[in-house]
């Protein structure tokens, strides 16, 4: 009896160790991340290295221009227009998207109500409604706020009502069982747990933010990194516009990585907890 329950333990051992794939070492995940854009420019260098064509210059002159422009006083002024705009916006998004989701997937009824408007007006793209703020509230840095936020604000909104209404009962019950209040079930108990879902819709929500950003920079603005851009290539200054293109993808690689790393920092519980029903 012995012999047949450790040959069927070791059987199960190597049959675990058969379906567990191996894992890539995080220090070679990170080093695969970093060496790719170097590759991806080295590799744009050398093809662009020769080039003969107006809208296609060399990387050399385009990283020269960027360094000429990088010493004058409205190339600063422009990113901190843009980051202004985009951190606001994202931010207003995220903390009206949260309490608008919360109280739509804790209220049933409301979240029926308003639901089929939700839809609909995240249905339209936000970049067709540029136009329509920017001939009710002019050019401002509110019309570029509003813009921005409500682009932002439905990824977060919906991924926190799924969130909230995909709480598991069990732990419902126990929440009513120690007889927690309402702020105690919902901060430590619903928000918590529908976190993972929440914060893939940032995710995403930072995305949107940051493409009508640059859209509503390119009508009318006379500051922002979309404005500068846009000048550059009306002016057929294209080692400006590649300048501008350039920063652009910089920022928002830069933008995303923080938030990714932001998010394994606060979802660290959730995925040690993955990784341990993957072992087990």
């Amino acid at each position: 009896m012995s012999l047949l329950t450790s040959s069927i333990n070791i059987r199960t051992r190597t049959a675990r160790r058969q379906r567990t794939p191996r894992r890539i070492p995080i220090w070679t995940l990170i080093g695969a991340e970093i060496l790719t854009p170097i590759l991806l420019l080295a590799a744009w260098w050398f093809a662009s290295a020769r080039s003969t064509n107006t809208f296609f210059p060399p990387l050399q002159s385009i990283l020269t221009r960027l360094i000429e422009i990088a010493q004058t006083p409205k190339f600063a002024a422009d990113i901190a227009s843009s980051l202004g705009n985009l951190s606001v916006s994202f931010l207003l998004a995220v903390v009206l998207g949260v309490a608008l989701g919360t109280g739509f997937g804790l209220i049933r009824p409301l979240g029926w109500l308003l639901e089929p408007a939700m839809h609909f007006f995240r249905a339209i793209p936000p970049v067709a409604l540029v136009p329509i703020f920017v001939s009710l509230f002019g050019f401002g840095n509110e019309t570029r706020i509003l813009s921005i936020t409500l682009a932002a604000i439905f990824p977060v909104l919906i991924s926190t009502i799924d969130g909230v209404r995909a709480s598991e009962p069990v732990l419902e019950a126990v929440s009513r069982v120690y007889r927690l209040t309402l702020s105690q079930r919902l901060f430590s108990v619903m928000l918590p747990a529908a976190s993972p879902r929440i914060l893939s819709g940032v995710q995403v929500s930072l995305i949107a933010a940051f493409v009508v950003m640059i859209a509503s920079e390119m009508l009318g603005a006379s500051q922002g990194l979309g404005a500068a851009t846009l000048y550059a290539q009306q002016t057929f200054a294209i080692a400006d516009m590649w300048a501008g293109i350039l920063v652009l993808g910089v920022i928002g690689y830069v933008s995303t990585a923080l938030l990714t790393l932001f998010r394994r920092w606060i979802l660290r519980w959730y995925i040690a907890s993955q990784e341990q029903e993957k072992k087990a």
